[in-house]
């Protein structure tokens, strides 16, 4: 087990529990795009090292020793996301794979040199809180999925999930950013889709779509 094959496993769980509060080997799997024997054999290795517990039932948790290193990880790729977007000026859809190359390779100095040249910035571009450096993580609005809001109201997109590049793609042409005003025109109950307006035009988003988009709910 390379250091590189712990740490994305660690982001993975890290960002998995972030997102749905539970995190099993198939979700990890298709992140990873590796098989569930692979996941399997990491899972028992990084649980030998105490990096994690797992439980059919609860899934894979963090021990705090896997949980300060993947905070870590995390804070590298979200610096490295931002610095990317908003210095070197790489769309917003294909900065979490350059990030992920840069993050294994770059020393904590590093990062907290890009940090500053930033100003310290609370959120990276897809709207994820950025750790501290003492690990400390900022306070997000309460937002909810987009697929919850209900017909008539209106929300603000505070972030989206980040784990596919033709979704962000589809975001971006969509006009679909972070702090982006839409409102919810009428849902469709046999296929989950909805039908939302942003910017003076109406779209049609897929079920799917709508759980990766998340809102804060105003009037």
């Amino acid at each position: 087990m390379t250091n590189i094959s712990k740490e994305d496993y660690l982001r993975v769980i890290y960002k998995g529990i972030e997102e749905t509060g539970v995190v099993n080997p198939t979700m990890v799997a298709v992140h990873l795009n590796i098989s569930n024997a692979a996941v399997t054999d990491m899972i028992k290795k990084l649980k030998r090292e105490k990096y994690v517990s797992y439980n059919p039932y609860k899934g894979i948790q963090l021990l705090q020793k896997g949980k300060m290193e993947a905070i870590r990880l995390v804070r590298r790729h979200r610096i490295w996301e931002t610095f990317l977007y908003q210095i070197v000026g790489i769309p917003w859809y294909e900065i979490d794979e350059e990030a992920e190359n840069l993050e294994h390779s770059s020393s904590d100095n590093l990062i907290d040199h890009l940090e500053r040249i930033l100003n310290y910035p609370e959120f990276d571009p897809h709207g994820h809180p950025i750790p501290k450096k003492d690990g400390k993580i900022p306070r997000q609005k309460k937002c909810f999925p987009l697929d919850q809001i209900k017909i008539g109201n209106s929300g603000i997109i505070q972030k989206v999930n980040d784990h596919s590049k033709e979704f962000l793609f589809y975001l971006f042409n969509s006009g679909l950013l972070i702090r982006k005003k839409i409102k919810v025109i009428d849902k469709r109950n046999f296929d989950g889709s909805i039908i939302i307006s942003v910017d003076n035009k109406e779209l049609v988003l897929s079920d799917k779509i709508s759980k990766n988009i998340f809102v804060e709910k105003i009037k």
